[in-house]
Formats: structure tokens, C-alpha cells, sequence
């Protein structure tokens, strides 16, 4: 079982969708024992940082995070969910976020051509051996919406980059938290193949 955090962040069904596509059960849940009971635990979102700050708090959340994290359960952060694993967003000033990973959340810098929010499909450089890029092939293309983007304090955690403007660290691993600032759930028969390397992690692969 895949258990998908509620928390009003929107883009669930999709994830959902997704996840059984690939022969998974999903449950949409806010539940403690659910979510610490599943084989892995996905946390999407779409929305502003300091909004899905307050309604992980609200839910009583923001521990349960903590915990899946501490026992080695697979987690995935996506879109939002990535920047949320991080001490706090440009987007949202003196809102301190989950604070599992190291770095920051920065706008988007502004660039002669490109439109913010960095929308639509982009090619991704991968870092040799990542997890949730085993089989697929190289400078896979994946789909983006978001105008603040992760630089992260550790590059032994990056995965994919991506260009827009500036250099984007599109996807981080680190013991059992992944996360990705693009949609898998969005990305076609890549973002598939992405969510399917995700299901397949084993709990306890801290």
C-alpha cells in the first residue's frame, strides 16, 4: 500500500491514478497509523509554501513526516512536496518548513525569453546510479509548473538538474527521502518508470 498525504494541497488524484496505473494500492490519507503502516508514502502538492506549511500543522502532519522518515519508510516529495522538505522558501518569508533536507527554496531569477513560472517540458542531466532513474534513458524529458526552484547545501544528494534560467537541482536522494520538483505523475511513460523505481524501494533502506 501507497499512502498519498492529505493535506489540500491539490494534484492527489493524479498521483493516485498513477500509483494504480502501475498495479499499486493507493490510499489518500491523512491518518497517522495508515501512513506509518505503508510500504512507502508519497507527499504531493501544488499551492504556496507557507499555505501547505500551515495545513501540515493543521492535520497534525508535520510529526508523521518526521516519523516516516526516522523508520526508513520509502518517501517522495513532488513538486511542492520537494521544496517542503526543506527549511524555508523565498515564497513564503519566516515560515520554517520540514527542515529534512539542506538547502534553499529560490524564486526563479527573471531572464530575457523565458516565462515564470517555468511551465511545460524540460530535459533533465542525471546523475549516474540514482535510484529513481534506474532503466530509463539518458536526458529523459519531464514535466514542470513552478516558479521557485532547489539549490541544494549537499550535491552528493542531487540527482537530476535541469536548466531554466539558472541551474535547478530537479531531483534529490538521501537514504529513504527522494523528491522531485517536477510531476512524474505528468511526465508520460518517463514519469512512470520514475514512480515505478519509487514503489519498488524496499522500507527500511535508511
Amino acid at each position: 500500500m501507497v499512502s498519498i498525504i492529505d493535506y489540500d494541497a491539490g494534484n492527489i488524484k493524479s498521483v493516485e491514478k498513477a500509483v494504480e496505473y502501475l498495479g499499486k494500492s493507493a490510499v489518500i490519507t491523512r491518518d497517522r497509523d495508515e501512513i506509518l503502516a505503508s510500504e512507502s508514502v508519497i507527499l504531493p502538492g501544488v499551492g504556496s509554501f507557507g499555505d501547505a506549511m500551515n495545513k501540515l500543522n493543521e492535520y497534525k502532519l508535520v510529526n508523521t513526516i518526521y516519523d516516516v522518515a526516522d523508520k526508513g519508510i520509502p518517501f517522495l516529495g513532488i513538486c511542492l512536496g520537494l521544496q517542503l522538505l526543506y527549511e524555508s522558501s523565498e515564497e513564503s518569508p519566516g515560515v520554517s518548513g520540514l527542515g529534512i533536507m539542506k538547502g534553499k527554496i529560490l524564486r526563479i531569477p527573471d531572464a530575457p525569453g523565458l516565462k515564470i513560472p517555468h511551465m511545460g517540458w524540460n530535459s533533465l542531466k542525471v546523475k549516474d546510479g540514482a535510484t529513481l532513474f534506474q532503466g530509463i534513458t539518458s536526458d529523459p524529458y519531464v514535466y514542470f509548473v513552478h516558479s521557485y526552484y532547489l539549490k541544494a547545501d549537499n550535491e552528493n544528494e542531487v540527482a537530476a538538474t535541469t536548466e531554466y534560467s539558472v541551474k535547478i537541482h530537479a531531483s534529490v536522494e538521501k537514504d529513504n527521502i527522494f523528491a522531485c520538483q517536477f510531476h512524474p505523475e505528468k511526465s508520460s511513460s518517463v514519469g512512470l518508470a520514475i514512480l515505478d523505481n519509487f514503489i519498488k524501494v524496499p522500507r527500511g533502506s535508511k
